[in-house]
């Protein structure tokens, strides 16, 4: 693979070198001038020529020169934060402008591709963008939480309420097979680009410490990115836009683009919030009375006295001591602090920005849990005089520490009675009540841990070489450390018992990634009458390696020396690897405009990866993609009612190569033992040359419309997409060794749906400006094809013409009148009931689901808030409690039991245990069908108050004070805390409330 890096890179600077452009020079002239805003001097403000490669910039007093070639040439006037104007200069050697600041429609927005950008009014792709200003001022960690419920087909979950925990993020929904319920891998995470740096998959080695307390142990690499940082959040999500990023654009792809500094004055900014955050929905539980009544008679039922070990119910405990567990264990209040200072400036040709900020956050556990987060951003940009050369470099760090509870404490407070001991004495020791009570206590000092540290840098530079060509090259570096650790001290254990240090250990993970990429890249760009054509070429190189290993030290002296490994009597490595991934492409895109209004985009790419087989390790990758601006046509051009209009469509083929390092090869492992003093190896998997993509073939159709000056606006798309050769473990028999071996499947996914987005100015004066957005989408997931999957072992987990996300259940029948227990269908008629009669097929998904986001603002005032709804089928309350009848309290719901007087009751008849068919019911209950429902449910997401405080005496300072609530309510008809969740028992997303202030100088 080597070579064909030397063989890509040759030819890619060969055609480079060979670009030779020959001007014909035209009588040429000097034009000069002073651009202005509101009657002062405006800098910054780039001039250029139509169709020619002369360029220039406004100096700090507004003042230009600009070399012209043609006899009638037309100025471009261009800046960030202004209306762009056209001039034709006849034989004017002097041209004096005005620019008018407001409010940016179609015309004016620019779309981040990636490689290139676009105007939003002659893009060809879906790309959906949300700025830096529906970001700041929100109290979250990560950028992901700030996007929930703002862009259609996207949708976004948190996976716990845990300072960094993961999100679930799925574009378009689900197109591969892999996924943690399904293969124990997710396939379907959408590519993340940093400031052109792709992040690196940090999920794939798993220590093992965090799964009690992170769901799939999973975080994400975006907690490291201050969300204050970013400029703009960008999704790509059809084939036009990703297909150009080969095999990693199959799931859609992220990019985010950081603050960068401006040709103004040099700016100071302050930015404090401080807020409080709390668990909300929770269920309400049975008091002390109906808990002691219910577990009596669960005795009674069982037909047995109570015994010496109920010491609940039997007068060990106190009958009248009553402790509220949810409330001390998830009903405390989570502290949010954050900290932000940046500075940023420039002057001439040269701009910079630096950042740093500090962020902390604490639990809703007791205990000195807490989460902080160090950052520093930099960016600097530099360009020639004559704007030939641009060179730019974007950097972010951070630090991370994350000390947590060695389990989620959402899970524990049902179960204890409600009469259960204190849990320390009066001298402040974990209480064992005389060894009666198995105190959660001691297990929560097994204490986890992790350290982050993080880096992402690239640096950017371009050359204007004139006659439309310029070269590019982009190089990044990132790099993504942990380091955590769990402790198992021997106060996990009852002293009664007699465990010492002897038994007490500590497990140690490191992760560690770094990667590298290089993309050189050739633009053409060329302007003639009515015909617009732009053209790029280039090649991506990129490399990663990751080195994992976990070391597990037992049996100390003492506890006091547990940090210390070099104290351990015995020191073992469980597991460790070390992986090293190549990846390189070339691509191309093509892009032609006719008569501003006909548009055809053509990208394509061959990509090599060294994740798949000699065989199939390389693949090609393309799209076409085409706009009709229909409101460019003569008949509406001059319409009163039609601003604008575009019809577009486009359709092409991106791949995904998700599936871990080193799958196609036949590769060992240690057995974990020795034999003649030599470590064992055991065959962990088969050779298969014949390893390749998996592919994604996407199609869509969209209608975008501005009416009325563009005070209405919206977008009406249909996505049509087709997943095939699924990368997923193929069953073998059981006499070749293996149960499976990695391969293509000829499987196939579909995910189709509807996107609107509707955008509306309803009120616009003077003082008052009411602003509304709606996002809506209707999904359909859905597997078309699945060879022989009645006969494999994936049978008990798809199903053709359902969705992906599928569980496969017994079908509960209701409460025998007679037994009270509750009753499940025998599908096969054999007198049993297993899992041969799990029959139904329930499909966990959204039917839709969306967002509306209002926007008010008077004068100094403004108001944001932000609805987040869906409609979805999901394991509801019943899926997480079991067993009615131990020692572990329940919802009060749990009050509707079967008795011979409630004999229509909700739930069987209590049971403590001791009957094996009551256990039976209730094990085949919670994976029955009643544990899944549908549900309807409308967040507010956020809401946010701002004040504005007038300046004194056209004062430089500038200041803000806001106040702002996150998952502030929830209106469900659910059945159970958190209608989004991954994994039951998990503790959901907290509802916080900050208020903070903002100064800038």
């Amino acid at each position: 693979m080597k070579n064909s890096y030397y063989k890509i890179g040759g030819i890619f600077f060969g055609l480079m070198l060979t670009a030779i452009s020959t001007n014909t020079k035209a009588q040429t002239r000097t034009i000069s001038g002073t651009v202005t805003a509101s009657n002062k001097p405006l800098s910054g403000v780039t001039i250029s020529q139509e169709g020619s490669d002369q360029i220039t910039t406004t100096s700090e007093n507004g003042t230009y020169q600009l070399q012209v070639s043609a006899e009638n040439p037309i100025l471009l006037f261009r800046h960030p934060d202004y209306a762009q104007e056209r001039i034709t200069a006849t034989n004017q050697t002097v041209v004096n402008i005005s620019l008018e600041q407001k409010v940016k429609g179609i015309e004016e927005v620019i779309l981040n591709a990636g490689y290139y950008k676009v105007r939003e009014k002659e893009s060809t792709g879906s790309i959906a963008k949300v700025t830096a200003k529906d970001i700041e001022n929100q109290p979250v960690n990560n950028v992901l939480s700030a996007m929930q419920g703002r862009m259609p087909g996207v949708t976004i979950t948190q996976n716990s309420g845990v300072p960094g925990s993961g999100f679930d993020v799925q574009i378009r929904g689900r197109n591969s097979l892999r996924s943690y319920a399904s293969t124990g891998y997710d396939g379907n995470k959408p590519l993340c680009i940093v400031d052109g740096v792709p992040l690196p998959q940090i999920n794939d080695f798993n220590t093992g410490m965090s799964g009690n307390i992170m769901p799939f142990s999973e975080t994400n690499p975006l907690n490291s990115i201050n969300p204050e940082d970013i400029e703009s959040f960008e999704v790509l999500k059809d084939a036009d836009a990703t297909a150009i990023y080969g095999s990693k654009g199959a799931n859609g792809v992220i990019l985010i683009t950081t603050k960068k500094g401006k040709k103004e004055r040099t700016e100071v900014s302050l930015r404090t919030s401080y807020g409080l955050g709390d668990m909300t929905n929770l269920p309400k539980m049975m008091t002390l009375e109906e808990y002691t009544a219910m577990r009596k008679l669960a005795f009674a039922n069982d037909g047995i006295a109570i015994p010496a070990n109920a010491y609940d119910v039997n007068g060990v405990w106190s009958s009248t001591k009553n402790t509220d567990w949810q409330k001390y264990f998830v009903g405390n209040q989570a502290e949010f602090s954050d900290v932000q200072l940046s500075v940023s400036g420039g002057s001439g040709n040269t701009q910079f920005s630096v950042s740093g900020g500090h962020n902390e956050e604490t639990t809703v556990f007791p205990g000195s849990y807490h989460y902080t987060r160090n950052n520093l951003g930099i960016n600097l940009n530099h360009s020639s005089k004559d704007r030939r050369f641009q060179i730019g470099f974007n950097g972010t760090a951070a630090l991370q520490n994350n000390v947590l509870p060695p389990t989620d404490f959402n899970i524990l407070y049902a179960s204890l009675a409600p009469n259960a001991p204190d849990l320390y004495t009066a001298d402040h020791k974990i209480n064992w009540e005389n060894s009666t009570f198995s105190n959660p206590m001691g297990p929560a000092t097994q204490t986890y841990s992790v350290k982050t540290n993080s880096l992402n840098a690239n640096i950017t530079s371009s050359y204007n070489m004139g006659g439309g060509f310029s070269v590019n090259l982009n190089t990044g570096y990132s790099s993504y450390n942990a380091y955590d650790q769990k402790l198992f001290p021997k106060t996990t254990y009852n002293p009664a018992s007699n465990i010492g240090s002897s038994n007490s250990s500590i497990r140690k993970g490191q992760k560690q990634n770094q990667s590298w990429i290089l993309e050189p890249q050739l633009n053409y760009e060329k302007r003639w009458g009515k015909h617009k054509l732009s053209a790029l070429l280039g090649a991506s190189l990129q490399e990663q390696k990751s080195d994992n290993v976990v070391i597990l030290a037992k049996n100390f002296p003492s506890d006091e020396m547990l940090t210390n490994i070099a104290a351990a009597t015995t020191i073992t490595v469980p597991s460790a690897s070390e992986t090293l991934y190549r990846y390189q492409a070339v691509y191309a895109r093509l892009n032609y405009g006719f008569n501003k209004r006909y548009f055809l985009n053509l990208t394509g790419r061959r990509d090599g990866s060294s994740r798949f087989g000699s065989d199939r390790r390389y693949a090609n990758f393309g799209a076409l993609g085409a706009a009709w601006l229909f409101s460019e046509e003569n008949m509406l051009k001059d319409s009163s009612w039609l601003s604008f209009g575009k019809l577009r469509t486009s359709y092409g083929v991106a791949g995904n190569d998700q599936i871990g390092d080193y799958q196609y090869y036949d590769t060992y492992q240690s057995s974990g033992g020795s034999y003649g003093g030599s470590s064992g190896l055991v065959p962990q998997r088969l050779y298969n040359k014949n390893f390749g993509w998996e592919l994604t073939r996407k199609f869509e159709a969209a209608l975008e419309m501005g009416l009325f000056k563009e005070r209405l606006n919206f977008t009406l798309g249909y996505y049509h997409n087709i997943s095939s050769n699924q990368l997923v473990g193929i069953p073998m028999p059981a006499t070749v060794g293996f149960t499976s071996i990695q391969a293509n499947l000829d499987a196939t996914v579909r995910n189709r749906g509807l996107e609107i987005s509707f955008q509306s100015v309803n009120v616009q004066s003077v003082n008052w400006k009411w602003t509304t957005n709606l996002n809506f989408t209707l999904p359909e997931n859905q597997l078309l094809e699945f060879p022989n999957l009645a006969t494999s072992t994936y049978s008990n987990k798809f199903e053709v013409g359902k969705s992906t996300s599928l569980v496969k259940l017994y079908q509960y029948t209701g409460i025998d009148p007679v037994t009270g227990l509750y009753t499940f269908y025998d599908a096969n008629k054999d007198g049993i009931i297993n899992t041969a009669d799990r029959v139904v097929s329930k499909e966990l998904k959204e039917y839709w689901y969306g967002g509306l986001q209002n926007s008010v603002q008077y004068r100094n005032w403004t108001f944001d808030v932000l609805l987040q709804f869906v409609s979805q089928s999901q394991y509801n309350a019943y899926s997480m409690y079991n067993n009615l009848g131990v020692m572990a309290n329940r919802p009060a719901m749990y009050n509707d039991y079967w008795t011979p007087d409630n004999p229509d009751a909700q739930f069987q008849k209590p049971s403590a245990g001791f009957n094996p068919a009551a256990a039976t019911t209730s094990s085949l209950f919670i994976n029955s069908d009643a544990t899944v429902s549908d549900s309807f449910t409308v967040r507010v997401k956020n809401a946010t108050l701002t004040y504005t405080i007038p300046s004194l005496n056209q004062s430089k300072l500038k200041a803000k004070i806001f106040a702002s609530g996150q998952n502030l309510f929830v209106f469900s008809n659910y059945k159970g805390s958190n209608p989004e969740f991954m994994l039951a028992g998990y503790s959901s997303p907290l509802r916080v409330i900050s208020c903070g202030f903002s100064l800038t100088y």
